[in-house]
Formats: structure tokens, sequence, C-alpha cells
């Protein structure tokens, strides 16, 4: 039974057991952090990402915690691939009580002079269309379930301070992210009557297990105005997204919640 996994009794106010979340591109960096909160604290899981192999060492790791990780290779830019996987996953965990869009890419132009078409639609197709279908996909999912009489449920977005900022060469990035903001806010509207609610998470500057220890050109200048005087990491995020899927979030939507170092709040 879910309570008695592993750290059951300890879960407290954000026990997820019992619960299914959803999480793409779990299989690293911030997106396996957000899969390792909610596995801690008891929930059920099904990862999304491209590469099978990698999904599957993230959902061996994540199992330890002893409920169960379920994998699909599915990119979130097919529309289809998405309305396919977001029905598979709910016919093999049973519901779907949290969906966490998350799958991203990211490219750099020098400026927005220099920044190609295409580049710029390969990455709306995945950050900003992907996210959107998921999002889509899990709502209608969890208004059907509210009409027969569960509602609830939590959907989440991997933001960007580029939401609040202007970042030189990243005009495309920005524009996804701005973009999933302004969805966040409206479905949040649309979706309160079911008990499902739409919040943001916006990181800092985040340093991954394939960036730990790889100083980069501005490192020192993001150091030197963060008030906790550190890079964020995946494991900063792992409380915020409990909470977020957890019931003790029941009035919360609408929100974009910066987890940033408290950059944000620096006027210097």
């Amino acid at each position: 039974m879910a309570s008695e996994r592993e750290g059951g009794p300890g879960r407290g106010l954000f026990d997820l057991s019992g619960k299914a979340a959803l999480v793409t591109g779990g299989n690293s960096g911030l997106g396996l952090g957000f899969a390792r909160g909610l596995a801690r604290q008891g929930a059920d899981l099904m990862l999304w990402a491209r590469d099978a192999a990698k999904n599957e060492r993230a959902a061996e790791e994540l199992r330890a915690f002893g409920g169960r990780v379920l994998t699909e290779v599915v990119d979130v830019a097919s529309e289809a691939a998405v309305t396919r996987g977001m029905e598979a996953a709910v016919a093999k965990l049973g519901r779907l009580d949290c969906v966490i869009a998350n799958a991203g890419i990211s490219s750099r132009a020098s400026s927005v002079l220099e920044l190609e078409t295409k580049a710029y639609h390969d990455l709306l197709d995945v950050n900003l269309h992907g996210a959107f279908y998921t999002l889509r996909e899990g709502a209608r999912h969890m208004v059907a379930r509210a009409k027969a009489g569960d509602p609830g449920g939590s959907l989440i977005v991997c933001g960007s301070l580029t939401v609040f900022r202007g970042v030189p060469g990243l005009t495309h990035y920005g524009a996804a992210k701005g973009a999933l903001a302004s969805i966040v806010k409206n479905m949040a509207m649309e979706l309160g009557r079911y008990g499902v609610r739409v919040n943001m998470v916006a990181p800092g500057k985040i340093k991954t297990d394939l960036s730990r220890g790889k100083p980069s050109p501005n490192d020192q200048v993001f150091l030197d105005r963060t008030p906790i005087p550190r890079h964020g990491y995946p494991e900063d995020f792992e409380g915020i997204i409990a909470y977020l899927a957890s019931d003790a979030a029941s009035f919360h939507t609408g929100d974009i919640i910066t987890i940033d170092g408290g950059w944000m709040a620096a006027m210097f």
C-alpha cells in the first residue's frame, strides 16, 4: 500500500501517496529534480522523454522511493504523440493528479537579427506548443474526472526568469516562456471551478549534473547580484513541486513562483 512505502509516515502535509503524476523531460536536470520531489512524497510517476535508455536510468533511481515509475518515449512537439501518450499514462496509472510540462530545448543566437527562422520555430515547437499540448490533454483528463465526481488536479509549467527580463540571444526562448506564463493564468481562470490549479515555477540559474563544477562566463555576475550567493540545483525544486502537487496547494493557482536565490529581488 502507498502509505507503507519508504518514508511514508513522515511525509506529512505534502503527502502524495495514492496520487499519480506525469513529468515531461523527466529523465535528467530539472525534470528529474521535479520527479524526485514527487517520488519522495509517495507519488506514482510517468516520465516522458525522447531517450529510452536515460528514461530507464532515471526510473531506476526513482523506484528506490517505493512507488511505481513508468516511462514512455514521447516527443512533445508532436500533438498526436502527446494525445496518445496521455491516454496511455491514464490507462497505466489509473489517473493523473499532477502533470508537469517541463520538456524543452535551448538554442541561442548572437542577436535577434541573426535568429534563423528554423531555430525560432524548432524551439517553439517543443518549448511552447509541446507544453501547451501537454497541459491541454492533462486538463481534459482532469476536467472529465471532475465531471464524474472526482475533482482536483495540479498542472505545473517549468518557466524561466526570461518571463520577466530580456536576455540577448534568447528572444525565441523568452517568447515561449512568456506565452506559457499567459497560458497559465488563462487556464487557471477556466479550470478553477473543477478544482484544477495551474501554476508556473520560474528557476534562476541552475546547475545540473552535466554543468556542476563547469564555470560559464556569466557565473560570477550571477553570484555577485544574488542574495543567496550560489547557483541553484535540481534538488532545490523538490519541495515546491511536492507542495504544488499536494492537497496543501488546493487554493493556490495562477501563480508564477520564482526559485532564484533572490535574484529577482535584487536592485543592484
